[in-house]
């Protein structure tokens, strides 16, 4: 199980962008946290999640 954003979910062996095209999420206005650290996005199709892995997917809003 890997967990994103304090929950459980079962995408062990997906890729990083994988994992993103099915959410809502746009990748361009993201920032990914994989165990501590920022992930960059020319990596998101090379970082494959694994058992344990914990996420944090921040999402930017613009506003004023």
């Amino acid at each position: 199980m890997v967990t994103i954003n304090g929950e459980e979910k079962n995408c062990v062996g997906m890729t990083l962008s994988q994992y993103l095209a099915s959410t809502a999420y746009d990748p361009k206005r993201i920032a990914v946290e994989r165990n501590g650290d920022i992930v960059p996005k020319s990596a998101y199709a090379d970082t494959i999640l694994q058992d344990n892995d914990v996420l944090e997917v921040v999402n930017f809003v613009g506003g004023g």
